[in-house]
């Protein structure tokens, strides 16, 4: 008997229900939050960096769903890939063999991460964190991970416990036993190391909640202090990796930095399908798989299969042949620049930081009192309302997608697909900039939205 499915008419048929299901029969509050601020879309395709609706207008994708996307959506290189990985009909995922497209990938995600040797594949950058925590702590047999203030880790139960947002971990307790320390504070994280029973240490080069990068330095002291005390330095590149913030890895910005494990995923994917890989020094691996008998003490049914592999060979076949990493320094410096010029001319902008396309822009208290008061008021119903009425226009009127940095936080994050070009820059900045000048000119559509924020805000209390 011939089973016929048809996905194309499927989609034709009921595509257009998408709210109407998530709503019955996923997270209820997704498409509330959408309907609320006007982010109910309904894209029809994409294309790199960029989104197309229904009457082919094209929107900017300045998310690239949360950094996933870093060669943009439907790379033809990765897409061709997949093809190929399915025509070929591989025996995948015997459990009971050794197949090639794991090594391969293996090999060529250790050619650019020197002091690294092994790898371990999964399915998400949570997987991954998971990972390094129960290989730290059955390596140096110690049983607390460190972890900085506003980290963000995955929301599993083990990288939960290693999650710096309260909001997060609140009602999911006991966890892990952890402690947070403040990012670039080494003298808090050698008061904890004197303790005796740490594992590890597990930090984002630069932090995606806010956008704060490591202080100079402060890796390398780490990572010395750990070493000290035999407790590891674990690197979680998920967000900040492959090229990122214009280096392949986030900590090879600093010197002397060889953390003992790294955390990707995201961006290795290509956008297709998911994986999370942990890499770490040969002495670690060798001791968690220590016998036969452990051969299987850590896996993932799904890990290292065909499709994901294929996807993550040419993802790394790309950044090599097209320069990605390069570009992302150019095209970065570039965005940031431009940002950096306008923080004279806005009361309203304090602050653009990060590093490559990373970009992390911070509103604040503006000195006129027209706006001061405008200000204290959004601030006084809930922070973080600022921000998200500069992203709301930056859709609604100029069909870019941002995102607001964290619960809470008068921050925007820009961490776009790592091939926008100049053109993209300047669509951004100028439109930016259009939003800017209409916060600041006191009126408008911008502060009446801000209105409804506030109503939406005190009922929610």
């Amino acid at each position: 008997m011939t089973t016929e499915f048809d996905l194309g008419a499927l989609l034709a048929e009921r595509g257009a229900e998408r709210y109407e299901l998530h709503a019955k029969h996923l997270n209820p509050q997704l498409p509330r939050m959408l309907h609320t601020i006007g982010f109910d879309k309904v894209y029809e395709r994409a294309e790199g960096a960029h989104f197309f609706d229904a009457e082919g207008n094209d929107y900017l994708d300045m998310l690239a769903g949360f950094g996933v996307m870093g060669l943009g959506r439907h790379h033809p290189v990765v897409r061709k890939a997949l093809h190929d990985v399915l025509d070929l009909d591989l025996a995948d995922l015997t459990r009971f063999d050794c197949q090639p497209l794991p090594g391969l990938l293996a090999e060529r995600l250790l050619a650019h991460s020197p002091h690294l040797d092994r790898v371990f594949f999964g399915n998400s950058g949570t997987e991954a964190v998971e990972t390094a925590l129960k290989f730290a702590r059955y390596a140096t047999g110690k049983p607390r991970v460190l972890y900085c203030d506003h980290a963000f880790h995955g929301l599993t139960t083990g990288s939960l416990s290693v999650n710096g947002e309260s909001g997060f971990r609140d009602g999911f307790a006991p966890l892990l036993p952890d402690t947070a320390v403040p990012l670039g504070d080494l003298d808090a994280l050698a008061r904890e190391l004197m303790k005796g029973d740490v594992a590890a240490l597990i930090v984002e080069p630069i932090q995606g909640k806010g956008v704060h990068e490591a202080p100079p330095g402060y890796l390398r002291a780490a990572q010395e202090l750990l070493h000290r005390h035999k407790a590891l330095l674990i690197a979680d590149e998920v967000q900040t990796g492959l090229g990122r913030t214009g280096d392949f890895y986030a900590y090879q910005h600093e010197d002397g930095v060889e953390p003992d494990l790294v955390c990707v995923a995201k961006a290795l994917s290509g956008g297709y399908v998911p994986v999370g890989a942990t890499l770490g020094k040969e002495w670690i691996f060798k001791k968690v798989y220590s016998s036969m008998d452990r051969v299987l003490v850590h896996s993932a049914s799904f890990g290292a299969n065909a499709q994901a592999m294929a996807c993550g060979l040419a993802v790394l076949s790309v950044m090599e042949n097209e320069q990605i990493v390069a570009g992302v320094r150019r095209t970065g410096e570039l965005l940031k620049s431009r940002l950096t010029a306008l923080i004279d001319t806005y009361e309203l902008l304090a602050d653009v930081r990060g590093r490559g396309l990373m970009i992390g822009i911070e509103f604040g208290k503006p000195s006129s009192l027209k706006l001061r008061s405008r200000w204290t008021m959004l601030q006084a119903a809930r922070k973080g309302l600022f921000a998200q009425m500069v992203v709301v226009p930056l859709l609604q009127k100029h069909r870019i997608l941002t995102q607001v940095s964290g619960d809470h936080l008068e921050v925007i994050k820009l961490i776009p697909p790592l091939v926008v070009d100049e053109a993209d820059v300047d669509r951004f900045v100028d439109a930016f900039a259009a939003v800017m000048d209409d916060a600041h000119s006191g009126g408008g559509l911008m502060w009446d939205f801000g209105k409804t924020l506030i109503k939406q805000a005190v009922a929610n209390r």
